[in-house]
Parts: structure tokens; sequence; C-alpha cells
């Protein structure tokens, strides 16, 4: 008998384990297109089940893409960038063209330069080995480009098969379905959510006679910010609209932190501007850095808040950046936030242990 997949998150389904995935009932299976119990309840309540998956599970099954004569279309989340790179991508994906997709630019300001923002990801992505024949800035979920999005897909995949590539929570299930919705009218046919791990196997949708697009299974990178936050507290971190900066004008020896995961110290220069773009729902706090040991003991899961942390990262588990900004420069802290500087100043970032932290010329400047 030929294995059913589950539309939702692509596992194989089967009614003997509720703790594994791809559980169904026997009358669920039944039906014209059955969902596993995960899904399910993930849909209609937006509960949360554990699977039993981890980043090497995942790996293997990106794996089988070396031997596919395919185009890749890898997605990447503009509000991280270093946690949507993929180990070994290189390698996975060999000699296959690869079309680079900037997603979620609808949370960025409406001024921010698009043009200068891709051409800033090319010089990211080549830092990290990768080569891209293509990069297109997008939005998803406000279906932002995506015709010229499909445009590159069909002129370079020229009817090959097409492999959705991603870390976890970049946006390609909601990607596919946006694309479904605008062709077929079908609306959330693949489960979507700000959860780590949705997509538990390939889903494959077919485009033509002969040529289908997959989903895959989003790759689990320990750099992630999700991994310092419960579940039920992403919604906090990750920003779900148009990010409002927020804006400080600090001396030296001044501290901010963003929410209870992020600290900025202002180590050396003159009057500066610091605008934050972080989640509406982070909190932004500034004081002097000889005050913020103890203001951030006493405070990580009171004035901080959201989300609540089970450890106190920034003083007992954290790593440390130093970084001398020559001009206008953005410190990226990975999913997390954005911190512009206006001018010229020595910085110190702490972040929870092995969370990157990366400085880039200022993408918030001029119109578009």
């Amino acid at each position: 008998m030929t294995d059913i997949k589950c539309i939702g998150c692509g596992s194989v389904l089967q009614t003997n384990d509720k703790n594994k995935e791809g559980y169904i009932t026997e009358s669920g299976l039944k039906k014209d297109e059955p969902i596993c119990q995960r899904c399910y309840r993930l849909r209609h309540y937006n509960e949360v089940q554990e699977v039993s998956m981890d980043s090497g599970d995942f790996l293997t099954m990106l794996n089988s893409l070396y031997e596919t004569d395919s185009l890749i279309v890898k997605v990447i989340d503009v509000f991280d960038f270093e946690g949507s790179i993929i180990p070994s991508f290189n390698r996975i994906v060999g000699k296959k063209q690869v079309l680079a997709v900037i997603n979620k630019i609808d949370l960025l300001p409406k001024s921010t330069n698009t043009s200068r923002l891709v051409e800033r990801a090319k010089k990211m992505l080549k830092d990290e080995g990768i080569t891209a024949n293509d990069t297109i800035a997008i939005s998803a979920l406000k279906g932002k480009h995506l015709d010229e999005l499909l445009k590159k897909i069909s002129s370079m995949a020229q009817g090959k098969d097409v492999y959705i590539v991603g870390t976890t929570n970049v946006g390609k299930s909601t990607l596919i379905n946006k694309l479904l919705e605008d062709n077929t009218g079908l609306k959330h046919v693949i489960t979507t959510s700000n959860v780590p791990g949705t997509t538990l196997g390939m889903i494959d949708i077919p485009l033509g006679d002969n040529q289908t697009m997959y989903d895959t299974p989003g790759i689990v990178v320990d750099s992630q910010i999700s991994h310092f936050v419960k579940a039920s507290d992403l919604k906090f971190v990750s920003p779900t609209k148009e990010i409002k900066s927020k804006t400080f004008q600090l001396n030296i020896d001044q501290t901010l932190f963003i929410g209870n995961l992020g600290r900025i110290d202002y180590t050396e220069g003159g009057s500066n501007s610091f605008s934050v773009y972080c989640s509406q729902h982070l909190t932004v706090h500034r004081t002097k850095t000889t005050n913020a040991y103890d203001f951030y003991s006493k405070h990580f899961n009171e004035l901080l808040a959201p989300p609540t942390i089970e450890e106190d990262f920034l003083t007992s588990n954290y790593d440390e950046y130093q970084f001398d900004l020559h001009g206008a420069s953005d410190v990226l802290i990975s999913g997390l936030a954005f911190i512009s500087v206006a001018k010229k100043a020595k910085v110190s970032v702490r972040v929870p242990k092995d969370v990157n932290v990366t400085v880039r010329p200022t993408i918030f400047k001029g119109v578009q």
C-alpha cells in the first residue's frame, strides 16, 4: 500500500502511535484530504504538539536533493539572515541553480531601500560561501512581488522540479500557500506556524504533467533565538507586522536592553542615535552601563518581559561581541532585532550563548 502523507506537514500518516509524527485516527484516515492530529490541533486550536525529530533527521531528508535535477529556491528570513543559513548548503544542492528569496519584507519600514537590501543579502550569502544565480525580495504574507518570483522560477526551472528550502520559520509554507491560493483559489493547504518544525516531511504539489514543487522540512539551526524561548512565547519575539523603530540618543557608558534577550553597551563615541527595530511586544530599556548587571538580574522576568525565560542568559550564559563601527551601521542580533547606529561608534553586544550577532552598512537610509 502506498504511504499516505499529511497534506499539512508532509509526514506519513499512521494510526498506531499518538506520540509520533503523522498520527491520525482510523476515521480521519478515511476522509478525502486527511491531515494528522498535530496539524488539526495546530490549525484549529493553535495547540503545539512536540514530535521526536531533530535537525539531523531533517538534513537526512534534504540530502536526497543532491541526486535530483531541479531548481533550488532558498528562502531567507529578512529578520533573521544568519538563522536562515542551512549548514552544508552547498553540499546538499551541488551545482544546481539557486534562486535566493528574501522573505518578510513587509516587516521592514516602507522607506527601506529594497535594492540596497538585496545587495547586502548577496554579499552576506557570498560571505557564507553561497552563490545564488538570482536574488529577489518578497513578502509571501502580503503577496508582494510574487508574480515576479513566479516568472523567475519558471524561467530558471525550465520544466524541472522545484524544491523550496530553508531553516525553520522563514516562511516557506506561507509562500507556497500564497502561490497556491493565487493560482488555484485553495487557501491554507499547508500547515503554517511560528513554531519550529511544523513541516515534517516533503510535501509535493504538482505544477504540471511532469513538474512538481516540493515544500521541504525546515532545518533547525542552533543559533536561532527561538531555542531560548518557549513555543508559547515565540509570538512576542517574532514580529508580525511592519516594525516601528524605537530611537534613543545615547552617550558613552549607556546600555540598551532589547527585551531580556539582547544587550548593547555604547563604549566609545560622541552623542549618537540608536534606532532599534524589533517586535512591538518587546520592551527596549535604557540604563547606565554601571547599573546594567544589577538591573537585568532583578528585572529579566519582570520589567524586561515578555518573553518569560528560564534563566538569566545575559548574566550567566552569554556570548559577547565587540564592534568598531566606522559609519552608519546596522547591528543584527539574529532573529531578535536590528540596531541602526547613526555614526561612528564602538559597541559591545551580549546575547544568549551561540546566538549570532553581525554588522552591515545600514539599509535604513534613503527611500527606494
